[in-house]
This record gives structure tokens, sequence and C-alpha cells, in this order.
């Protein structure tokens, strides 16, 4: 099975446009494998999608229902082993996200991360580069 972590502003552009690149590259990655989450990334996600603002792209029902059906498929891990190598300290969660959960790949269009491309060996992608390679 394969494991995959995906930051914010991925999976709140998969919820906000369902035909979207990061939509189908979400899609893909709960189709072919697991998607890893901490406690901090999957309460950052939640307080991100349900901001007011996103209301003009999606009802804030549909977003909640959305946030509920992905955190049912979702594991959570422990974060054992701390990480501080993002220029943007506030993304380093996804790389211990990445590291303890030992995943195959971390989606993002953050230019923050995607600089460390790979970190560990771990392949640090676009979405678009995720659905064309996996």
């Amino acid at each position: 099975m394969h494991k995959f972590v995906f930051d914010t502003n991925t999976i709140v552009s998969a919820a906000l446009f369902s035909l979207s690149i990061p939509r189908q590259a979400l899609d893909k990655a709960l189709e072919r494998g697991v998607l890893f989450v901490s406690e901090p990334t999957s309460l950052e996600l939640m307080t991100v999608l349900l901001r007011p603002k996103f209301d003009r792209y999606l009802q804030r029902e549909k977003r909640e229902l959305f946030l509920a059906s992905l955190l049912q498929q979702v594991q959570f891990i422990e974060i054992v082993e701390k990480i501080h190598a993002c220029r943007d300290a506030k993304d380093d969660k996804f790389l211990e996200v990445a590291v303890n959960g030992q995943v195959d790949a971390l989606v993002t269009g953050d230019t923050d991360l995607l600089e460390l491309h790979p970190y560990r060996s771990i392949p640090i992608i676009k979405p678009k580069v995720f659905l064309d390679h996996v």
C-alpha cells in the first residue's frame, strides 16, 4: 500500500475545485494508497478549509462533508521525530508526517517545501507530477 502526505493548500484546492489537478491527485492517492496526517496537519486543514472566505467557492456544509469524508479515509500517525528543515517553519509539520510515516511522496505546491526535494529520499512533488508518475 502506497503512503502519501498532501499539504493543506493542496487539499483545500482539491475540496474547492472538483475538476482541478489537486483533486485528481488526491483522488488518485486515495485510490492507490493511504493519506497520512498528524494532529497538527489535520487541525490546520480543518481551520483553513472552514474559513468563511471559501464560502464563495463552495458552501460550508459541502466543505464540512468533504472534510468528514476525507478524515474517515486517512491514517493518523504520531510524530516521534520532530523536523526543523523548512525555510517556513509552519511547513515542518508536513515533513514530520512524511518522515515519521515513511511515505512514498509529499504532494504540495508550496515552494518552501518543493525546494527541499527530495527530503531524506522522500520525493516532494507538485500535484501534476504526482498524477503523471504515480
